[in-house]
Order: C-alpha cells, then structure tokens, then sequence
C-alpha cells in the first residue's frame, strides 16, 4: 500500500471518529435536556424555533409604549379582558400602568399573578379621590355618576412622568389591531392629543336617536351661559370621545392641560356649564372646551364605538365589528352583562377570575 492511500485512509478513520464522537455528545446532551425537562421533548442546541414565551419575550424588547387604564374593583373583569386583548394582539413592548384605589390593589395583583398575564409589564397607581375636593358639583345626582377613576385621564403626566407619549383607554374596550399603529397616530405640532370625533363615518353608525345631540358640542355645554358664550365656540361643532386618547405629554405639560381642566370643573361647580341633555359622562364637557379645535384624529377603526348603546346592534354588521381595531362598549350596556352587543368579541379576551367574584351575565347561564 502507497503512502498516499495509507494517508486517504488515516483520514477517513479519524472522520469517521469524530462523527462518532459528535452523536455521541449530542445524544448525552439530549438525555441531559430530557432528564431535566422530561415534559419539553428532545430540544437540540442547533433548532431555530424557540418556546412561544420565549420568542414572545425576545420581540417585546426596544421602545416602550405606555398604556395607561383605570381598575375600579367592580369592574376588574372589564381592565384583565383589555389588557390581554392588547398584550395578546401586539408584539410591541407594552407597559401598563393602571391606576386605582388602594381597597383594589391586593385584588388586581392577585388577578394578574396566577393568569396568562403574569409576565405583563405593568405599574399601579393610587388616584387620590381628594384631587377633586372642590372639582365636582354636590349636586347628588352628580356625585352618582361621578365615579373618581374616570378623571384619572386628566393626569396622564403625573402618573406616567417619564414618557413624552402615551395612550388612554377606557376599561369597556377590546384592542383588536397592533396597539403600535395607535401608538404612532400623528400628531399635529402644538397639539396635545388626538381623538376619535363622533361624527366620523364609524361611530355615525352608532349614533342613538332621541337621546340627546350626544354627537356635538350643544348635548354636552350650556351655550346660553356666559362663560361658554365668550369662547365663541360653534354649538353645532363635532364632538369627540375621551375614551381612546393619544397624548403628547410633553405638549400636555408645556401647556398646562390638567390645570385648564381642573379650571373648567371648579367653574362648573359655581355656574352649572353642562348641558342637561349630558349622557354618560361628565369628564368629557371640559375636554371639549379645552381641546376645542386643537387635537389631532385617530383613525375611525381605532375607535369603533356605541357598542354599549340599544342600537349598535342593528347598526353594525359582524364583519365590521371584526375588521375593527378597537371596540368600545360605552353606554350603559357592558359586554360582561346579559343584554350587550357582540359580547362574543369580548369573551374571547376575558381571563376567569381566580376567586370566582367577578362573573359575566349570560343569558344561557340563566336558563
């Protein structure tokens, strides 16, 4: 034998070896991974697809986007279903803060921990009920309907002190598109916010007969008191809803915003400004004065809206409700009670109570 096929031959030995040594190695590592982890299968170091958390947790790096909602305690339900519908249908590095009152934070965090939403990024806020001493009328009927975490929207700065943007959203919503296209919304310069107008094409479709001009400014201002009349706004002017904002926080500092509106909510306690055809709300009277052409818009599918309303069903078909980006069940008809619209869409967001007191109503559970 020549020295040349002595040598072929040598190196055919020594990969065959090393081969062998290979497999070897891989397959101990194999029994290693298994032995501790006899539930995950055989994972080799060489695989590229990764765990659902963890490629989950690999995308949601990079820029923040604040989200800030409102968790009263009878209504926990409502912010765990929003949050896992924007959480769930966005790959973008969200962090939440909630803000509440101190009797719900043991509830929520509970809440939180032991469901899919435990690896959530969030932050809880205490709102301090005597922000509004000498805010809001003694009027009884008034106090009723003035639930203190719907103001919350008028300190977006204080509680989220380090970002330069951030988005509102009520609790009764439903994020269907990627929470990151709201978030770039634009804004015009100079303006502190963008809302969803009640005269867009989308929320048209929701408009409720006979119960007040809810889509203008006159069903919600008194235009025959003085202090409206000198601003010189227009009655018939499109209203908008507070319940999706997008906020430039630098501009809401620079401008003062929530001192103009805490302003506008002592006034009304000395000269009773809002109209008494009001509906649902009246964090939205000052918003309107001081927001009055000067905010930006949201995209109309980013705030689909009126599905709380007796008529929203009859108005909207299911597949607009499915090609929204975002519904919103304002109005007194919730999708976690018996006679809601398209609580459907909500359901499939909703996350169990682990102690079992919050329960949505359905008909069916009542036969």
């Amino acid at each position: 034998m020549t020295m040349r096929k002595v040598n072929v031959v040598i190196l055919l030995l020594l990969a065959v070896a090393f081969l062998i040594i290979v497999q070897r190695n891989l397959l101990n590592l194999s029994d290693i991974l298994h032995k501790e982890n006899p539930d995950a299968g055989m994972i080799l170091p060489f695989e590229t697809e990764l765990s659902p958390e963890l490629s989950l947790e690999l995308v949601r790096k990079g820029e923040e986007i604040p989200v800030l909602i409102t968790a009263a305690e009878e209504r926990l339900g409502a912010v765990v279903a929003a949050m896992n519908s924007v959480y769930q249908n966005s790959k973008a590095n969200v962090v939440f803060t909630i803000v509440t009152l101190n009797d719900t934070v043991d509830y929520l965090n509970m809440w939180l921990s032991k469901t899919r939403l435990k690896n959530v990024k969030y932050k809880i806020v205490i709102f301090k009920p005597e922000l509004l001493n000498g805010k809001i009328s003694k009027d009884p009927q008034i106090l009723e309907a003035a639930k203190p975490l719907t103001f919350a929207r008028f300190y977006l700065p204080a509680y989220i002190p380090e970002a330069e943007k951030a988005i509102y959203l009520d609790d009764d919503i439903i994020v269907q598109g990627d929470i990151q296209e709201l978030y770039e919304t634009n804004l015009k310069p100079g303006h502190a916010a963008a809302f969803s107008d009640d005269c867009d094409s989308a929320s048209a479709k929701g408009f409720i007969r006979g119960a007040g001009n809810q889509n203008n400014y006159i069903g919600f201002l008194d235009f025959r008191k003085e202090a409206i009349k000198k601003l010189g706004m227009r009655a018939n002017t499109c209203s908008f809803n507070p319940g999706v904002i997008v906020a430039n926080l630098t501009e809401w500092r620079n401008q003062n915003i929530t001192r103009q509106l805490e302003d506008w909510m002592e006034l009304n306690t000395q000269e009773d400004l809002y109209s008494k055809t009001l509906a649902e709300s009246i964090t939205t009277p000052p918003l309107l004065i001081v927001f009055y052409k000067r905010h930006s818009m949201i995209d109309p599918m980013w705030h689909v809206r009126h599905l709380g309303t007796t008529g929203a069903g009859n108005r909207y078909s299911s597949q607009f409700v499915k090609a929204a980006k975002l519904l919103h069940w304002n109005g007194h008809y919730k999708p976690w009670g018996r006679t809601s619209s398209f609580s459907d869409m909500w359901d499939k967001w909703f996350i169990p109570d682990p102690t079992g007191k919050f329960n949505p109503v359905r008909k069916q559970a009542e036969e």
